[in-house]
């Protein structure tokens, strides 16, 4: 990592994590499902691939892939059932979780979604008794800190494979 990076993986720290129990409330009128058959993927895509950072420019046919793939969550106007943020997990369900392609779609930013999501994400894995969920993130540390999570205590023992 460069000098003056700002960029990290994240994981809930073992006693902050604990310590929440809170799940922030998702503002009235929208609801959270894990129903892949609501996704729409071709907003999910419009949205990544144009507005992430981390996804630009990514292929329509690798996300359908990655959703494929995933656990997926996505947060919806409950009236007229309009996907307004998303999320997805890669697991093995029982030890690890990687939180990756949050995205809340800029008109309704600022009403607690993206945390509300990220927390309802953090309870549906609870039970399963995982060690770790991690993330990364460029710039929304604060965002993830107020839900349990922590820079990583010992990256140096963390490596990556780049394609």
């Amino acid at each position: 990592m460069a000098a003056g990076e700002n960029r990290s993986t994240l994981v809930p720290s073992s006693c902050e994590s604990r310590r929440m129990t809170d799940t922030p409330s998702l503002a009235e009128g929208y609801e959270i499902s894990v129903d892949p058959d609501r996704i729409d993927r071709e907003r999910v895509h419009r949205w990544l691939s144009t507005d992430a950072y981390w996804a630009l420019g990514r292929a329509r046919e690798k996300q359908d892939r990655a959703i494929d793939g995933s656990l997926n969550f996505g947060v919806y106007e409950s009236v007229s059932g309009d996907q307004v943020a998303y999320a997805r997990i890669i697991t093995d369900r029982a030890t690890f979780a990687w939180l990756c392609d949050v995205y809340v779609d800029p008109s309704v930013r600022g009403k607690g979604i993206g945390s509300a999501l990220v927390g309802e994400v953090r309870e549906y894995l609870r039970p399963h008794g995982l060690r770790r969920i991690l993330l990364a993130t460029h710039d929304a540390h604060g965002v993830y800190a107020k839900l349990g999570f922590a820079p990583l205590e010992s990256p140096d023992q963390w490596m990556a494979l780049y394609f």
